[in-house]
Parts: structure tokens; sequence; C-alpha cells
């Protein structure tokens, strides 16, 4: 039935992601993002949603969408309207479809999860099938630059439900995703002393010395046995080749795979940012763990089972997999909530311009996240 009501409405589903891509929505540009919200908005009221407004000053605004049946829903939804792209881009090289793939900037990521969540629904309620109203949707604005206006914002959400579905896309095998590392970002500021590096070179106080020391020590605190990894991926420092350097500086990004790490490797990296060891030197270190790790748990390998039978019903074959990229599971997953992320179609290449959405995987996905809905809304015995 429900494939039959989808191929129905396929026409349909590509028109509303055509809109949605052409609409230039990266993190900074709040017009473009709250323009894709304003259409969204528009059709979930068109279904009987209500839909809260977070106005944001800086970023887009943040939606959070309820059924006007609903009472007290159980799954949590979250996808993010932001994308990497500058404004220009969708004008650049608009939405097309050509060999069976959909491009387009944010056409995967996560553009045609948008649609396909809206499709999901119209499906249940216009099939009066239960689970329309068993949902709390959270469409934020701020996912690919950290979260920073949103994260609490889905955490209040998650606080009384009994799954979360987040939907990035799926990996380019089809896998959904059942973990993710959790990540930090520092910064390190060395303060020296300039001096002529000819003619008075004693009376400097090289900054750049000082962080080699640093950069050494911080990347000995990798171990990559245990998929910890700390890297100082950027540096800059002094003034002129013939100047000892006045400052210098770094920024570190740190990849953990348990909460227990985290907390182990932050003590760690502040101590190394608080000791000097070229005297005169002035450390500044600011930063954190800012993305908890998401854990293969038992609640989450459950709802990765029922995923999977749902899927097999389709002829699906749903493997699941850990990455290494963040997304907005990680704050919902470190609540003890089980959270499932790559809910969305199959494609790959995010984040450039070659980025696609696999357009038959679009169907079965869609097809496989009704059918995923409908179970977890089940009365239970």
């Amino acid at each position: 039935m429900m494939r039959e009501y989808i191929e129905k409405d396929f026409d349909a589903m590509l028109g509303m992601l055509e809109e949605l891509v052409n609409i230039d929505s990266g993190s900074y540009n709040k017009e473009g993002i709250d323009q894709v919200g304003h259409v969204l908005k528009n059709k979930y009221e068109e279904l009987g949603y209500l839909i809260t407004e977070k106005e944001i000053q800086s970023f887009g605004n943040n939606l959070v969408i309820r059924h006007k049946e609903a009472v007290k829903p159980e799954i949590l939804i979250v996808a993010h309207m932001d994308t990497v792209f500058p404004e220009g881009t969708a004008k650049e090289r608009p939405f097309t479809i050509a060999d069976g793939k959909a491009y387009g900037p944010g056409v995967i990521d996560m553009k045609s999860s948008l649609v396909m969540l809206y499709f999901s629904l119209k499906a249940l309620i216009e099939n009066n099938i239960s689970g329309y109203e068993n949902v709390e949707i959270v469409l934020n604005s701020d996912e690919e630059i950290g979260t920073e206006s949103s994260r609490e914002l889905i955490e209040n959400a998650a606080e009384d439900k009994k799954c979360v579905l987040v939907l990035e896309p799926a990996r380019e095998d089809g896998s959904i995703v059942s973990a993710r590392r959790g990540m930090g970002y520092y910064s390190l500021k060395v303060k020296g002393k300039g001096a002529h590096s000819g003619i008075d070179p004693e009376s400097g106080i090289s900054a750049i010395e000082e962080l080699a020391h640093k950069i050494i020590d911080l990347q000995a605190l990798s171990e990559p046995e245990e998929n910890l990894n700390v890297n100082v991926g950027l540096i800059k420092g002094g003034t002129s080749v013939n100047t000892v350097a006045p400052a210098a500086e770094a920024e570190i990004d740190v990849r953990i795979s348990t909460v227990n790490q985290g907390k182990i490797i932050d003590e760690k990296i502040k101590k190394i940012g608080s000791k000097t060891t070229i005297k005169g030197t002035i450390l500044d270190l600011t930063g954190g763990i800012n993305r908890p790790p998401m854990e293969f748990n038992e609640g989450v390998q459950t709802l990765v089972k029922i995923i999977q039978h749902e899927g097999k019903k389709l002829g699906l074959d749903i493997k699941h997999t850990a990455t290494g990229g963040g997304s907005d599971a990680s704050f919902t997953a470190a609540m003890n909530v089980p959270t499932v992320d790559g809910m969305g179609p199959v494609g790959g290449k995010q984040h450039s311009k070659d980025e696609y959405l696999l357009v038959d995987s679009f169907k079965e996905r869609t097809i496989l996240f009704i059918n995923v809905l409908k179970y977890l809304s089940k009365p239970t015995k």
C-alpha cells in the first residue's frame, strides 16, 4: 500500500526537493534558512501540525513541530535545515537529475531527508495510520557549525522520549549509523616577546618555540588502538623570518569513543595548556569537548534490530556502522535515549560540488521510515 502511495506522490517529492535545494541555506545565511523553514512550516500546517518557531538573531530560526492530536509523543525526530555552501551556490549549480542521481547543494545533507520526513507523515495521515501524532520534530538551523543555538532545544525535547531518529543521510552503502565518535575543539594561543633575530635575539622569547613543545605533547596524547585521536590541525605564528616570534597559536581537534575518554583527555589537554616550557611565555587555552560520543549500547542495538526487521520486509539488507563524524545524535545519545542516525536516503560526497542523492533510495527510505514509525507507535501489550 505504501509503495503505491509513494509512487503516486513521487513527482511531488522531487518537486519539493528541487524547491528546497534551490534555496541557499548556508549556516550563516539566516534569510535562506528562514525561507526553507517557511516552506516547511506552511506544508506542516496544512497537515494539522502545530509549529513553534524559536527566533534566533544570529542564525536561522529553529522549528519545533507536533501534530495537534499529539498528547505525549514518544519519538523525537531531528533534522537540520542548514548547509555548508555559500550564497550563490544554488544559482551556480541548481537541482538536477542525471543517471539516477540528483545533484545540488545540500541535496543529500540533508534536504532530501526533510522531504522524506514530510511525505512520510503525510502518508500516515492520509492513510489514517497511527504514528504521525507520536512524533515531536526539531528542525534546527546550525548543525553544520556545532549546533550552538539549538543544542539545548534538542536536549529538552529528548528528555521524555523513548527513542530518537536523526535524519542525517545513510552511508553510501546504505548503512545507518549506530555509533559516532565524540568531538572536541581547542585553541591554544602563546604570547612571547618579539626581538630582532640578528641584532638582539637574546632579548626575545619565542612563542613558536613554546608552541612546538606543546604540539609534541598534544600529539602524544593520541591512542589509536583505543580510537582516541588528538590532532593539531592548524598552526600560525610570528611576524617575519628575522623576528623572534611574539605570538603563535594552534587549533586542536579531538575525537573520542567514550564519555570517560572525553573527561580524561580534557584534563590532560588542560594540564598541557597550563604549564610553559619556555620561560617568559604565556599560554591561553580555550575550548573543550563539544559533542559527546554516541555509543552502541543495548538501547541502540534494539532500535537497530527494529529498523533492520522493517527493512527486511521491503527486501532491504540494512547494515549499521560507526563513524568518526559528529551529528546531533551525539547529544541525545549522551542522555541515554536510544538514538539511531543515518535514517535519511542514500547518497554521498557531502559538502562537495559532487554531492548526490540516489533517486531510487529516496522512495525506499521513505517507505522504510514510514514503516519504522508505524512499528514504534504500536501499542505495547
